[in-house]
């Protein structure tokens, strides 16, 4: 184990290990019909780039995540750049003299994962698909017929509507039913309203339900 885990490189072994965790949530979330980024990015509001409306932080978050991926891409390309820099900086000092003390490899790590990041997500965004509502305005989202993935759907806490919009892009959308409604996991609804990353669904109607059976 000391072969592998060298003298001041233990943070960057972490970040690593934490990046196969998101992956792994992911996964999980995605086999179960929603996705952990997609709801992670609509629970804390953001918006993609431009969006300055959480102040500094939400300015901050703007230039860093200028490719506009999700938040959960945008931790893993984080915390990867930051362990790779970390092992390169760690080796490089040991081969000239020995592994620098974590107190100036841990931020010279992190100064050089940050700008990396930004220009990283530029290049992923471009080739991954969108799983979140970021791509598209709230409103063009309304009418759309989606399948309950989180449910049931209630006038309580939101549940997940998985969606295509007229891109044949997938995005799970945080929802609830509309006052008088009741829908089970499985269920295929219409989006009727939205507001805040929050939409309302009612069931499909008939023949539209008929028509997705069918495959028409």
């Amino acid at each position: 184990m000391s072969d592998i885990i060298q003298p001041g490189t233990a943070p960057f072994w972490v970040a690593l290990m934490v990046v196969a965790g998101l992956g792994l949530i992911e996964l999980v979330s995605v086999l179960i019909g929603a996705s952990a980024s997609g709801l992670l990015d609509d629970g804390l509001g953001h918006h993609g780039p431009g969006d300055h409306e959480a102040g500094l932080l939400g300015g901050w978050m703007s230039w860093l995540n200028a490719g506009g991926v999700p938040i959960l891409v945008l931790a893993v390309i984080l915390l990867t750049a930051f362990a790779v820099f970390g092992f390169a900086l760690q080796s490089l000092a040991a081969h000239i003299l020995r592994p620098l003390p974590l107190l100036i490899a841990v931020p010279a790590a992190t100064l050089a994962a940050v700008p990396a990041t930004r220009w990283a997500s530029r290049g992923i965004a471009k080739v991954i698909p969108r799983d979140e509502t970021n791509a598209l305005s709230q409103a063009e989202f309304i009418g759309l017929i989606g399948t309950v993935t989180i449910g049931p759907l209630d006038q309580g806490h939101p549940g997940a509507v998985r969606v295509k919009d007229r891109y044949d892009n997938v995005h799970i959308l945080r929802a609830r039913a509309a006052p008088g409604h009741l829908m089970a996991t499985g269920t295929l609804v219409l989006i009727v309203d939205g507001a805040d990353g929050l939409f309302e669904a009612i069931p499909a109607p008939d023949s539209v339900a008929n028509s997705a059976s069918t495959g028409v």
